[in-house]
């Protein structure tokens, strides 16, 4: 998968937080790095492919991939083979319904799949995933598929997160109580620590501002930076969800500490009614999109679809426009 650092807005270095605009949000050293490779002469062709791919028909003067160990020259005796034998047509593109198994721009779902994708994963599966998105959160809500990030669950969602927003050593604020497996999801291979926001019955385990700043100042007074608040809505093991203007809250607050919130929602379907739950994507299009850049959106089929063993999931960190 594509890594996400190319839908944040990238500062040049880590000390360089002090002298941008507060707009800008910090991220890890890993995700400022050059060493990832796509600034390289292979992945320029790659680009110069995608934006203007040879046709012998439609377009003779395009470009001929030849960096790229895919076996093309066979392909068609593959998927004539896979149409013969296949027991019924299967299709990715929604809007097909000739069964012929075709989808985008006349390609048939086997060749769009079998052959290599978009690094952030098939755009038409990413279409279906946003519009999935918008329809559980009752329309009140837009996600942009080019925005949309897939991964092998949300657990590598969330990993992938927090080696791009923190270093080693790094804190990030979780409400408690939380899922247990963060400890191992955010902390294990990345080496970034948890610190933990208290909350209680008194108002339903609901964020408070106090409980926010309490947790920033703890991280603080043992020598973490805090680079972000993870919440998860409904949360994981209570189940309530989080109030609108308790997210609110949340999100002025990382807004003033120039911070991200990763917004876990993975449970965001399972509500006996969409009215029930508000998404963090409401609040930001009530606000135009003002700060979406350091705000990122887990989600995953693996519990409102009932299907864990898919392991697949995303991340998304912004709706519409901002």
């Amino acid at each position: 998968m594509a890594p996400i650092v190319e839908m944040i807005n990238i500062i040049d270095d880590e000390e360089s937080i002090s002298s941008s605009s507060s707009d800008e949000v910090c991220l890890s050293n890993v995700a400022n790095s050059d060493t990832h490779g796509e600034n390289s002469p292979y992945f320029a062709g790659w680009k110069a492919y995608d934006e203007n791919p040879y046709n012998e028909i439609d377009n003779p003067s395009g470009v001929i991939q030849m960096g790229l160990a895919e076996n093309q020259v066979s392909f068609d005796l593959l998927e004539q083979g896979s149409e013969q034998h296949s027991s019924k047509a299967t299709t990715i593109n929604n809007n097909n319904s000739s069964g012929t198994g075709k989808g985008n721009n006349n390609i048939s779902s086997f060749r769009e799949t079998a052959l290599y994708q978009d690094y952030h994963g098939l755009l038409s599966f990413r279409h279906a995933m946003a519009s999935f998105m918008e329809e559980i959160r009752g329309g009140r809500a837009k996600f942009d598929p080019n925005r949309i990030v897939l991964t092998a669950g949300a657990t590598a969602a969330n990993e992938l997160l927090t080696f791009i927003l923190a270093n080693p050593g790094d804190a990030l604020l979780v409400p408690t109580p939380y899922y247990p497996g963060f400890d191992r999801d955010l902390r294990w291979r990345t080496g970034v620590q948890i610190v933990a926001i208290h909350c209680d019955s008194s108002n339903n385990f609901q964020v408070t501002t106090q409980a926010l700043e309490d947790a920033y100042k703890r991280a603080q007074g043992k020598n973490m930076k805090v680079r972000g608040v993870l919440i998860t809505n409904p949360s994981n093991p209570l189940g309530a969800t989080i109030q609108r203007e308790t997210l609110e809250e949340i999100f002025d607050f990382v807004t003033s500490k120039n911070i991200h919130l990763v917004s876990d929602e993975i449970y965001s379907g399972s509500v006996f009614s969409s009215s029930e739950f508000t998404s963090i994507a409401q609040v930001l299009q009530a606000r135009d999109y003002k700060g979406a850049d350091r705000v990122h959106i887990v989600y995953s089929l693996s519990k409102d679809l009932a299907s864990q063993g898919s392991e697949l999931a995303l991340s998304t960190h912004t709706m519409t426009k901002w």
